[in-house]
């Protein structure tokens, strides 16, 4: 039986009622004066909630002509949420504990900007300084007119006000460099105008944070929904704790500069946010429905990280070793760690047994040749944990019998693709080999960066696509079966465009163990397999077999004689 027990999800009569949204108006300094007591804060849902200057200018001249400039939407709760602390250069008020907060849901940019002129804030990006204090009205434009009366150039023979100065000040102090009366009664006219708008808002009291946040990703402006992840960063933020969800994701990439167990490490750099997540709610839920993650609580989630952590170096430790895939992007799919992190954690971050080796392998295989994760991911994660009580009881899971064996001919016909679950589980039996170097026979050193797409370096077409061109076009070289995984110097320097017959011979001047090199990229013999008379076709089908009986191993656990006496049976 799993160790791993299920945290309840709180039923509907549980939640608090919901109550209907409170509209009502906010005036300029009403807004002013609750951002700076603490009471409404910024969310960290967006990098960008601060407008550029002119984006701001366009705001406030809008303000000043009257026109609607959307509704402010604020959350109230005493969910604690990763928020902002400072917008550039001011400090943000803490909220005392207990007590409500009001979090922007809708608005966010242009109550910060509104804030950020209104304080003369000034914020740093991309190595300038932006200051908000350049905000200016330009005091002989007609507001009636249809034009810009607010910008942030001051063209020399005009007359211009700072709004920030507008808005700190008394009229009676703009005296002396104003001192036309016509002049100061327009710029109480404009200051009225900011003070005296009516703010559109919309407060939603107690929602539950999954709700709260699908009303942000609903009515984001930018159009771009919030991810599971994202949510779970502002809901787990605990200050007391010092548990910052995307910071903790950061030092699991990337380390703390001397600390080797990271992700960057161990070369499982490419696993993204959304899948530590998954691995967290697995161990914690035994399901990774964003729902379900969703209702994680936060010291629930906290106390469930570092256990996490832990699964999953056995889970990449286990690959890395075991299955021998040195980098992540080679695995099928990421997916694939949620299950095997899963194992882990129910059999205590034990080494496996010799079976469970067998069983786990057996797993890896099929969910990539099956492309298990190329659909539905969720339910099928929530399925395979069952094939993982199963293996950690040294059982063997269910499989329908057609998907444990593989025929020469599919492979022989598959088109490569590096992003292809299938034609990335071939790549994982080719890493399996430990390929070596055609020229030196020294061990092929793979890299996440060389294996990003089907052109990348670490990809060598054994029979080269411009060879290939130059005899016969009708000949499709981008097949699986005519894939290797070697180095990129002899890829780019030694091969190039050469026919498989020539580079080969070349090779074996400098190389004397190149047999045994070839046998680790699967290629048994030079005239059997089409090297020797460039026979392409030959080599494909040939190529194909050995790969086939190779696979078939891992998934029916066979020895190399039963599945080459299986395939002739068949």
């Amino acid at each position: 039986m799993s160790d791993v027990k299920p945290v309840l999800p709180v039923s509907n009569s549980e939640r608090s009622v919901f109550l209907q949204p409170d509209n009502h108006n906010k005036k300029y300094e009403a807004l002013f004066v609750e951002i700076d007591s603490g009471q409404i804060k910024l969310p960290m849902f967006q990098r960008e909630f601060v407008w550029e200057k002119e984006q701001s200018s366009k705001l406030i001249d809008s303000i000043l002509k009257g026109f609607p400039i959307g509704t402010f939407i604020f959350w109230k709760t005493k969910e604690e949420l990763r928020s902002y602390k400072e917008v550039g250069n001011h400090k943000l008020p803490e909220t005392d504990k207990g007590d409500y907060a009001q979090y922007i849901l809708d608005g966010q940019q242009r109550i910060t900007s509104l804030y950020a002129i209104r304080k003369g804030i000034r914020i740093t990006k991309d190595g300038k300084e932006v200051d908000y204090r350049d905000i200016y009205i330009n005091l002989d434009h007609d507001p009636e007119k249809d034009e810009q009366i607010v910008v942030t150039e001051r063209r020399a023979g005009k007359r211009y006000v700072s709004v920030h100065r507008i808005l700190t000040s008394q009229v009676t102090d703009l005296l002396d460099e104003f001192p036309i009366r016509e002049t100061l009664k327009q710029i109480e006219t404009y200051k009225n105008k900011l003070t005296n708008y009516d703010f559109s808002t919309i407060t939603i009291k107690d929602y539950p944070i999954e709700v709260a946040c699908e009303i942000f990703s609903r009515i984001n402006t930018g159009g771009k929904s919030l991810t599971v992840f994202e949510i779970m960063v502002a809901k787990t933020y605990d200050e007391a704790k010092k548990f910052d969800l995307a910071e903790k994701y950061e030092l699991l990439r990337d380390g703390s500069g001397d600390e080797k167990e990271c992700l960057t490490f161990a070369k499982f750099e490419t696993l993204p946010e959304s899948i530590i997540i998954q691995c967290v709610a697995a161990i914690t839920l035994r399901a990774v429905r964003s729902r379900d993650i969703l209702k994680i609580r936060r010291e629930v989630f906290i106390e469930n990280w570092e256990p996490m952590k832990a699964s999953l170096f056995m889970a990449i430790d286990f690959i890395r070793a075991e299955l021998r895939v040195p980098v992540s992007q080679l695995v099928p799919y990421p997916a694939l760690l949620i299950p095997l992190v899963y194992f882990f954690k129910v059999t205590a971050n034990k080494k496996p047994k010799m079976e469970q080796i067998r069983l786990l392998e057996q797993f890896f295989y099929w969910a990539g040749l099956t492309e298990r994760y190329s659909a539905s991911t969720e339910s099928k994660l929530s399925e395979d944990f069952n094939k993982m009580d199963a293996v950690a009881n040294c059982k063997n899971p269910i499989y329908p019998n057609t998907e444990l064996t593989i025929s020469p001919e599919k492979i022989a016909e598959t088109w490569f693709s590096a992003g292809n679950g299938y034609c990335k589980a071939i790549l994982c039996l080719m890493a399996y080999q430990q390929p070596k170097s055609f020229d030196t026979n020294g061990i092929v050193i793979l890299d996440n960066s060389n294996l990003r797409i089907a052109t990348s370096r670490n990809y060598h077409h054994f029979f080269p696509k411009a060879y290939l061109a130059s005899v016969d076009r009708s000949k499709e070289p981008n097949l699986i079966a005519n894939i290797t995984l070697i180095d990129g110097y002899s890829n780019k320097h030694r091969i190039g465009k050469k026919s498989p017959s020539k580079y080969t011979k070349e090779f074996c001047e400098t190389n004397h163990s190149l047999m045994d090199s070839l046998k680790t990229h699967l290629i048994h013999d030079l005239e059997g397999y089409g090297v020797n008379n460039d026979d392409y076709d030959a080599f494909i089908q040939r190529r194909a077999r050995a790969i086939a009986i190779a696979l078939n191993v891992k998934l029916l656990s066979m020895t190399q004689e039963e599945a080459l006496q299986a395939e002739k049976i068949n």
